[in-house]
């Protein structure tokens, strides 16, 4: 559990491993679900979802997750707006051979949300934004906070609280949720 607030019915953000051949009923996300593939196949009634598959499930949406080959997923619950109806499915392109990423993949644009896959070379990172940020590290390494992020690494930082980093020179690749426009380069 990276995030959590409440008891069963949590606001979460998580990690999620499925074991080869899990199964579980069907289930709803009364206040959304969105989700991205880490590794293996997520699979449901509605499709497969390969590594690097983003999918957002809107409030009131309903599913029956499973994993014949075993998958891991970051999943964010509970985080969405009463509003917010929109569906999406955005599966990867083709292979870049798991390294890093450097053309951005937009996932989604909301009118106070962005989320976004991309990638850095060696340099200095800001993210001037006045939501907040919130960032998983997919490949390479970036330093922030006095840390050295390396892939699976989460980190959230508060609306109006500049986020500055240094990418390692393999670069880095990440996804990105902010509440306002892209990142820019320093």
């Amino acid at each position: 559990m990276l995030y959590r607030v409440g008891g069963e019915q949590a606001i979460a953000t998580s990690l999620v491993r499925y074991a080869s051949g899990s199964a579980f009923s069907s289930h709803s996300h009364p206040q959304g679900e969105e989700f991205l593939v880490l590794d293996g196949v997520f699979e449901d009634e509605h499709g497969r979802y390969p590594s690097g598959s983003y999918v957002r499930n809107p409030p009131g949406s309903a599913h029956a997750p499973r994993s014949r080959e075993g998958c891991t997923i970051f999943v964010r619950l509970r985080q969405f707006r009463d509003d917010d109806e929109q569906h999406v499915v955005d599966l990867p392109p083709s292979s870049n051979g798991g390294g890093v990423a450097m053309v951005p993949r937009p996932l989604f644009a909301g009118p106070d949300e962005h989320v976004v896959i991309k990638g850095f070379e060696r340099a200095g990172i800001d993210f001037a934004m006045h939501g907040g940020l919130e960032l998983l590290i997919l490949a390479g390494e970036i330093y922030a906070c006095g840390e050295r992020l390396k892939p699976w690494s989460w980190l959230r930082v508060p609306a109006d609280i500049p986020f500055i980093g240094e990418v390692t020179a393999a670069g880095c690749t990440a996804w990105i949720k902010t509440a306002a426009p892209w990142p820019v380069r320093r």
